[in-house]
């Protein structure tokens, strides 16, 4: 149902035209490149321009910053936990070093009642 006005050839070609001339006319109807709306346009563009790379600029800064700030909460974190580590250890030498002292009295304590037992025999 597309060609329901059986349009000729010549209509469409005279249609094609006058769109062609219309769009001709809209481009030759724009205002020069000098005139004041279109310099204030231009200064309009580039204000806003500026303040988006403006506000880029600071999101990037802001998240430089937050960043930084993550990177030295762990360094932190790692910082506390190789202390918490590290405490850990020396605890565990601690422990082990009365262990083995305890171990020691009580392998003395043995010998010495040994020798107390030797010597009421004789």
């Amino acid at each position: 149902m597309s060609f329901a006005k059986q349009n000729s050839f010549d209509d469409r070609r005279q249609n094609s035209a006058s769109a062609r001339e219309a769009m001709l006319n809209r481009f030759r109807a724009r205002p020069a490149g000098d005139d004041p709306a279109v310099l204030a346009r231009q200064a309009e563009r580039r204000a806003i321009a500026a303040a988006r790379e403006e506000r880029a600029q600071e999101r990037e800064l802001q998240r430089r910053l937050e960043a930084e700030r993550l990177e030295a909460l762990a360094a932190a974190e790692r910082a506390a936990e190789e202390a918490r580590k590290a405490a850990e250890i020396e605890a565990a030498a601690e422990r082990a070093r009365l262990a083995q002292a305890k171990q020691k009295e009580e392998r003395d304590a043995r010998y010495a009642a040994r020798k107390a037992k030797i010597k009421l025999r004789r």
